[in-house]
């Protein structure tokens, strides 16, 4: 059996477990219990927690100054071009969490990540992997799929990204299993 303890961080005696990507640089004191709990002592911020109703999820930290939800909408969109002789089935992760497989040879897909996202520094990981079981298909750099993660709006069945923020690209002149981190601001 394993078994997990989790600690948990707590602001001026806030339990801020679900902030993420913050720095507090004025602290009178960082304390570490012996369960592990992180006690930040910061008397220049102030945090409040309200009431949840049982069985509501709870809600969103308010900090002053400190913004706690993504308001922008964030993209990814593939390309390609003769994808299939690029022969990338490509694993796409944010945050540690698994997004989607986009195998060679795909049409093109528009899925918004935005859910995946939080404020602050964001970690987006493309997984390459190159499929040579049945032999090279190409060797052209022309055929290639495309990553392109961005900032954007949805009318009707049109995005428009407007601040493209990552591209990553797979081509067939590559043969190597590749790996990928970018790192965005979600805001």
């Amino acid at each position: 059996m394993l078994m997990v303890l989790l600690a948990s961080v707590y602001l001026n005696g806030v339990n801020i477990d679900g902030l993420r990507s913050q720095t507090f640089e004025k602290c009178r004191s960082v304390k570490i219990d012996d369960r592990g709990d992180v006690r930040l002592d910061c008397p220049a911020y102030q945090v409040e927690s309200q009431p949840t109703p049982a069985g509501a999820p709870p809600p969103p930290l308010a900090t002053a100054g400190l913004a706690t939800s993504i308001t922008k909408h964030y993209w990814l969109v593939t390309e390609q071009n003769d994808g299939a002789a690029a022969q990338y089935d490509v694993d796409v992760f944010v945050n540690s969490k698994w997004v989607r497989k986009v195998k060679s040879g795909d049409g093109q897909m528009v899925l918004e990540i935005t859910k995946y996202l939080q404020p602050g520094a964001n970690k987006v990981l493309f997984a390459a992997t190159k499929h040579l079981e049945a032999g090279r298909k190409s060797t052209a750099a022309g055929s290639y799929v495309k990553f392109i993660v961005g900032e954007g709006e949805a009318g009707g069945n049109n995005v428009m990204i407007d601040n493209p923020l990552i591209e990553m690209k797979r081509s067939a002149a590559e043969t190597d299993n590749l790996n990928e981190e970018f790192t965005i601001q979600g805001r």
